[in-house]
């Protein structure tokens, strides 16, 4: 913001490019992987993402930092759903939502767990070394990945490999869609990505200029929230599943779960734009970002139960494709939000407090639409 002279609108704005094709390649990516191998769709998003870190080390204007993000968003789009898709050929449905914490927590916790690291980097040499170190990294990931990745065995017709058994009946998308569950996880992870997008985007900016933390303090703060993650959320998915396995339906074991999580997330954060003092604002701000992110963990294995395996692909794209429509509108509303403010921490309170109340509504949608029993069982009648 300081070097290109931007305001906050303007670095909401380039915040939310990211996002143009951010959802419509989720949707694209999520059709690919029901006939293309997922590791192979992974070794490619992860490359477009690893190349686009690198032109951030030449001098850049505006138009081109906009186009950068753009791209980025288009590799990025699919990486998710598809890795869900992905991971779910290796357990089955009462197994799967504690190695989708593994993953979510890989993304969650790398952005913090980095921080410190990016934030020494920026200090000592210049953001765009920072850039094209993470280029660096996402090169070997890409050359590790192409070395070990492999299919997982359960098939796309639904059975394990060598195992007998007839393949799932296929839906019409449009009735998928319809399903009361489909919807509640739309809606509920809807306000919980306003609260994730905002966490990446604005938190660190939000520490700094409106919180009064220095850098260094902000990327530490940003450092617990990912170890509170990694700590939460295989605890919380592991429940998740252990009530599943003892006889609970989903709708308790996976929905109330992650419904109640949104909402305490968005309470909490109601709390934080309403608080004062430098110990409520980290524990707001580490506790509510931690879960907020439970939906994205319990949601996609909600998805996965009532869509037949061989459109699982395609459902969890288009499921996060809506869901993630709230990137492009959450960080240029908060900039709106804050320059209307002049910048002052009544703009910032203001936008925090948005936040909380769609968090809020979305889990209350989500409390009374989640129910993949009764969806599965109406899916298998004719219509």
């Amino acid at each position: 913001m300081r070097d290109l002279g931007l305001s906050y609108t303007e670095f909401g704005l380039i915040g939310s490019s990211f996002f143009v094709f951010f959802s419509l390649n989720a949707i694209l990516g999520g059709f690919l992987v029901n006939r293309i191998a997922t590791t192979w769709v992974l070794f490619v998003l992860a490359l477009i993402w690893t190349l686009c870190q690198l032109p951030m080390l030449l001098p850049i204007t505006v138009a081109a930092l906009i186009a950068n993000r753009i791209a980025l968003g288009f590799g990025e789009g699919p990486a998710y759903p598809v890795a869900m898709h992905a991971v779910y050929k290796w357990f089955p449905n009462d197994h799967r939502a504690v190695p989708t914490s593994i993953i979510a927590i890989g993304a969650l916790a790398g952005s913090g767990l980095a921080a410190p690291m990016i934030v020494t980097v920026i200090n000592g040499w210049s953001w765009q070394v920072a850039f094209g170190l993470l280029g660096a990294i996402g090169l070997f990931w890409c050359i590790a990945w192409l070395m070990i990745a492999q299919e997982g065995p359960y098939e796309q017709t639904g059975r394990v490999l060598g195992a007998i058994g007839k393949p799932e009946m296929r839906l019409a998308y449009r009735r998928l869609l319809k399903c009361r569950t489909v919807i509640g996880v739309e809606i509920a992870g809807f306000g919980a990505y306003w609260l994730l997008t905002v966490s990446i985007v604005w938190l660190p900016a939000l520490l700094i200029q409106a919180f009064g933390y220095t850098a260094i303090q902000a990327g530490w703060i940003m450092m617990m929230v990912s170890l509170c993650q990694i700590a939460f959320l295989p605890a919380v998915s592991g429940l998740s599943d252990s009530l599943k396995r003892r006889g609970f339906s989903s709708r308790i074991a996976y929905g109330t779960i992650a419904c109640i999580s949104t909402f305490a997330a968005g309470l909490i954060i109601v709390l934080m734009s309403q608080s004062t003092g430098s110990l409520p604002i980290i524990v707001c701000t580490v506790v509510a970002f931690s879960l907020s992110n439970v939906m994205f963990i319990l949601g996609p294995v909600m998805i996965a139960e009532v869509a037949p395996i061989t459109q699982r692909g395609a459902t969890l794209g288009i499921v996060n494709a809506i869901t993630t429509l709230a990137g492009p509108l959450a960080p240029v509303t908060m900039g709106y939000m804050i320059d209307a403010s002049n910048g002052s921490s009544d703009g910032v309170r203001h936008a925090l407090l948005l936040c909380g109340i769609l968090a809020i509504l979305g889990a209350l949608a989500g409390f009374f639409l989640i129910d993949p029993e009764a969806d599965k069982a109406r899916s298998t009648h004719p219509l």
